[in-house]
C-alpha cells in the first residue's frame, strides 16, 4: 500500500507542478490573469542599525483562501478571522502562551465573589478608525449583538451565559452572568463594534450588512481597512492613533494565490513575503536563501466530517469502518513529512484538557471489512459495496487551493476503494464552499477540514444538538450525554473537575467517529529574511502584526 500511495502522491506533485506553471507566477495581483497595479513588494525604509524597530514599510502575504465577511460576531472561517484579528479589538486577548492579557482593558476585571458579575475599565482615548472614541457604550452595543431574539449568527452559545451588560460610567463596562461561566475570561476578548455606525441596523439584519461586514468595517485595532478586491488582493494600511502605538508597518496587502503550491512559487520570486507552508514544501522552501522559516504545534485538528443526514453514515460501526480504513500515520508521514500526530479525538495536546485515554480506531483495512459487513455492506457485482439496492457512494469535498486536503481526498478515494467503497473527490472556492456546507444548506456528504480551536475547550459550539439548526456542528451530530456535559461544563470552575467530566465527552466523540480525526499538525510559516518582530502563535496566524517591522541592513 504504501509503495502505491507514494506513486499516486508523485503523480499529484506532477500535476501540481502543472498548475503552478500555467496559473501562477504572473507580475499583477491578481491570480486570474487580469490586469492590475503591480505586485507590491517591501518598500524602503529608513535605515536603521540591525535589530532596532524602523518605521515604515510594507509587507505582502500570501494566501490561498479568501475571508467571507469581517465581523467577528458572524463569521466563521480563519480566511476572514486573519482580517478581524488585525482591523478589530477587544477588552482582552491571548498572548503566545494562550493566556489572555489585557488589550483596550486597562488590567484584568474585578470579579464578584459568586463569580456572576465581571467589571472592566477600559483604557481612555482608544479611537476608531474614523476618530471616534471608543467607550463603554459601544462594549454594550456589541455584546448585547449576540444575546439579542434576532440575533442570527452561529455564536450564540458562546454567550448563554450573559444575562446582561451595562456601561456603569464612560470607560466602566460590568457584565452580569446568569450562572459562573469558566470560559468567560475568553469571551471577553471579542471585537468590539461601533455603535455609532451600527446601532440603526436591525439586529435581524446584522450579519447580511454589506456596507460595514464586507466594504468598509471600522474598528479600533493596529490597521485600517482599505480595500478588498475579490480574487486580487485585500489592503490594509496603518491607524496611526492606534491605542498601543503606530504599527511599524505602513501598508499590509494579502495577494490571492489558485493554491499552496502557487503560494510557494511567489515566495521564491519574492512576489509575496509570507505565507503559510505545506510541509510537503518545506525542503525546498528551506533553499530559498532570502526566506526564514518558523514551526510550531497549531491549536487545531484536521478532520474527515461525515454528515449524519446522509443514510451512509447513520450507523456508527460504519463510520468506525471507514476510520479503520484509512492509513493516518501513513498520511502524516507521507503528505505532511512527519510533521504532525495522528489524532484520535476533537482536543488539542496544547489544551489543558487533553485526553488521549480514548477508544482508537487503528489502521486495519480487515476490521473496516468486518463492521461494514456486519452494517449489511455486501460487495455487488462491480464490487462497489450495496445494501438494500444502494450503492455506498459518496463525494469528499475539500475547498479550493488547499493542495494537502486535495490530496487527502485522492488518497482516501483509494485507501476507501481498497474495501468496496466509491469516493469522489471534489473542490470548491472556499466562500461556495462554507455556503454549501454549512447551515442552512448542510449539502456535502463528507468533508476534509480543520478547526482552528478556542483557548476554551467547551465543546458546545461544534457538538452539541441545539448547534445543528444554526452554529456549527454542520454534521448533525446529536448525543444527549454530549449534550448534558455541555450544558454543564462551564459551570464547573475547578480545571481538573471540569476536566475529567470533559473526558467523557472526548471518549463518546471517539467511539462515535462523527469525525475521522486525522491529525494535529504544526503550522509551517515562511517569512522574507527582513520581517522582523515575529512572534509565533499557535493559534493566530498575524499575531502582533502590529509590532512586525522591515530590516533592509
Amino acid at each position: 500500500m504504501k509503495k502505491s500511495l507514494l506513486t499516486l502522491l508523485s503523480m499529484i506533485l506532477m500535476l501540481s507542478l502543472f498548475l503552478v506553471a500555467c496559473g501562477g507566477g504572473n507580475d499583477t495581483t491578481t491570480e486570474t490573469g487580469d490586469s492590475a497595479a503591480p505586485t507590491e513588494t517591501t518598500d524602503t525604509t529608513e535605515e536603521a542599525p540591525t535589530g532596532e524597530p524602523v518605521q515604515g514599510g510594507s509587507i505582502v502575504l500570501g494566501a490561498s483562501g479568501e475571508p467571507v465577511m469581517f465581523n467577528d460576531y458572524y463569521n466563521q472561517d480563519s480566511a476572514s478571522a486573519d482580517v478581524t484579528d488585525l482591523v478589530f479589538a477587544g477588552l482582552m486577548r491571548s498572548n503566545e502562551n494562550l493566556e489572555m492579557v489585557p488589550a483596550i482593558a486597562v488590567d484584568f476585571p474585578e470579579i464578584s465573589e459568586d463569580g456572576l458579575v465581571w467589571t472592566y475599565k477600559l483604557r481612555e482615548g482608544v479611537l476608531f478608525h474614523d476618530g471616534t472614541e471608543l467607550t463603554a457604550d459601544d462594549v454594550v452595543f456589541s455584546f448585547n449583538i449576540p444575546i439579542h431574539p434576532d440575533y442570527t449568527g452561529p455564536r450564540g452559545s458562546t454567550f448563554a451565559q450573559l444575562e446582561k451588560v451595562e456601561a456603569l460610567d464612560k470607560y466602566t463596562v460590568q457584565f452580569t452572568l446568569s450562572e459562573p461561566d469558566a470560559q468567560w475570561a475568553i469571551t471577553a476578548g471579542y471585537s468590539i463594534l461601533p455603535k455609532h455606525l451600527l446601532e440603526d441596523v436591525a439586529i435581524a439584519d446584522l450579519e447580511d450588512y454589506r456596507s460595514f461586514n464586507i466594504e468598509n468595517p471600522i474598528g479600533a485595532g493596529p490597521f485600517k481597512f482599505v480595500s478588498w478586491t475579490p480574487g486580487q488582493n485585500l489592503v490594509v494600511e496603518a491607524f496611526d492613533e492606534y491605542f498601543e502605538g503606530r504599527p511599524y508597518l505602513d501598508k499590509i496587502t494579502w495577494r490571492f494565490a489558485a493554491d499552496a503550491n502557487a503560494l510557494v512559487l511567489l515566495l521564491q520570486t519574492g512576489d509575496v513575503d509570507h505565507i503559510v507552508a505545506p510541509a510537503s514544501e518545506l525542503a525546498t522552501i528551506e533553499t530559498f536563501n532570502h526566506v526564514k522559516l518558523s514551526s510550531t504545534l497549531a491549536l487545531r485538528y484536521d478532520y474527515i466530517g461525515w454528515n449524519l443526514q446522509n443514510p451512509l453514515f447513520q450507523d456508527t460501526k460504519v463510520r468506525q469502518a471507514l476510520t479503520h480504513a484509512i492509513d493516518r500515520e501513513e498520511i502524516t508521514e507521507t503528505i505532511l513529512e512527519g510533521r504532525a500526530q495522528v489524532a484520535h479525538a476533537p482536543v488539542s495536546p496544547l489544551s489543558w484538557a487533553y485526553n488521549d485515554n480514548v477508544p482508537k480506531f487503528e489502521f486495519n483495512p480487515e476490521k473496516a471489512k468486518e463492521l461494514l459487513a456486519e452494517a449489511g455492506w455486501e460487495p455487488g457485482a462491480d464490487g462497489i459495496l450495496q445494501k438494500d439496492g444502494q450503492k455506498f457512494s459518496f463525494t469528499i469535498l475539500s475547498n479550493d487551493g488547499n493542495t494537502t486536503r486535495r490530496d487527502i481526498g485522492i488518497i482516501v478515494q483509494q485507501y476507501l476503494g481498497q474495501i468496496g467503497i466509491e469516493v469522489k473527490p471534489e473542490q470548491m472556492e472556499w466562500g461556495a464552499f462554507l455556503d454549501k456546507i454549512n447551515p442552512p444548506n448542510y449539502d456535502f456528504d463528507a468533508v476534509v477540514l480543520a478547526w482552528g480551536l478556542a483557548l476554551d475547550p467547551d465543546p458546545t459550539a461544534i457538538w452539541h444538538s441545539k448547534e445543528i439548526a444554526q452554529g456549527l456542528n454542520n454534521i448533525s451530530f446529536s448525543n444527549a450525554e454530549v449534550d448534558a456535559i455541555s450544558d454543564a461544563n462551564r459551570k464547573i470552575l475547578d480545571q481538573t473537575e471540569r476536566a475529567k467530566e470533559l473526558a467523557k465527552v472526548w471518549e463518546i466523540l471517539a467511539e462515535e467517529q462523527p469525525y475521522t480525526y486525522l491529525y494535529y499538525p504544526q503550522q509551517h510559516l515562511a517569512m522574507n529574511n527582513k520581517i522582523q518582530g515575529f512572534t509565533h502563535h499557535p493559534r493566530v496566524t498575524f499575531y502582533r502584526v502590529n509590532e512586525w517591522w522591515i530590516d533592509n541592513n
